[in-house]
């Protein structure tokens, strides 16, 4: 491949990026991290590349992957753009909450600047790496630097999904409602059964059903039709006792439910206008 990237951090993200990329040929040139321990430790994982222990070590290359963390990324991309020469590059960052103008140092040197962020896990990057044919990668930035980049990330067994970079933080909070909240909700129903009396393992017995088969009505029919209870029927009187004897048994989550009602009166008025 005529592409060369270097890595600028490689925790799990940077790490896995790299294997995969080396696997379908591209050269992994560098590998900079905060100690030349580290550094070696992914350039064996990645199986290619070589150790450089400070910026000013970095050679060019068509790629500068800033795998670190969100408050690094002004800082290491200030400093990739005072030790190496970038016109022509092209630099992006991995983070799911920042766009990729927080690269601004590195398009002033003139480079070509995207994010690209692989929706998902990657606690175990071996098992990541292993299986991650189909993982989906939010990407935004410049044309020319995401003409480059898709190809590579499509190689690698992405599916590449342009996003609106004004609304990456948003894009960023739905993983958050998608995963996060949705566990927070679910403690709330299982602190609730165990309110009544029912014993955990027996509250999560009882909640399972309802909340996989209501996921699984979400994913194939989408959010309105598989929208049901008190509030889809209309049962008003029903949510009214509901919140205020929640209310009495925990302030706190009797302030959630009351906080989900009026978006859940939103989403059963799309599934009546249906």
């Amino acid at each position: 491949m005529p592409v060369t990237f270097n890595l600028i951090g490689a925790g799990h993200v940077g790490r896995v990026l790299g294997r995969l990329l080396a696997a379908r040929g591209y050269q992994i040139q560098q590998v900079l991290t905060r100690s030349a321990a580290s550094a070696q430790l992914a350039v064996d994982f990645i199986g290619a590349g070589s150790v450089a222990t400070d910026y000013a070590q970095l050679r060019p290359a068509g790629v500068h992957v800033l795998a670190v963390g969100d408050d690094q990324i002004v800082p290491a991309c200030a400093a990739l753009a005072q030790a190496v020469a970038l016109d022509g590059s092209i630099v992006f960052h991995c983070s799911g909450a920042l766009a990729s103008d927080r690269l601004q140092h590195a398009r002033e040197a003139g480079a070509l600047v995207a994010s690209v962020h692989p929706i998902r896990s990657f606690a175990d990057p071996a098992a990541v790496a292993a299986q991650f044919s189909g993982t989906f990668c939010g990407v935004e930035g410049d044309d020319g630097a995401l003409a480059v980049l898709t190809p590579a990330l499509r190689a690698i067994g992405a599916q590449v999904v342009p996003i609106n970079a004004e609304a990456k933080t948003v894009y960023h909070a739905a993983a958050v409602f998608a995963s996060n909240y949705l566990v927070t909700v679910l403690d709330a129903a299982l602190r609730a059964y165990q309110a009544a009396g029912i014993p955990e393992p027996v509250a999560r017995q009882l909640a399972q059903p309802l909340a996989t088969e209501s996921m699984a009505n979400v994913f194939r029919l989408g959010a309105a039709p598989a929208l049901s209870g008190p509030i889809a029927r209309g049962d008003l009187a029903t949510v009214a006792r509901q919140q205020q004897a929640v209310s009495a048994w925990d302030a706190a989550t009797g302030a959630l439910y009351a906080a989900l009602v009026p978006p859940t009166q939103a989403l059963a008025h799309r599934k009546q206008q249906k």
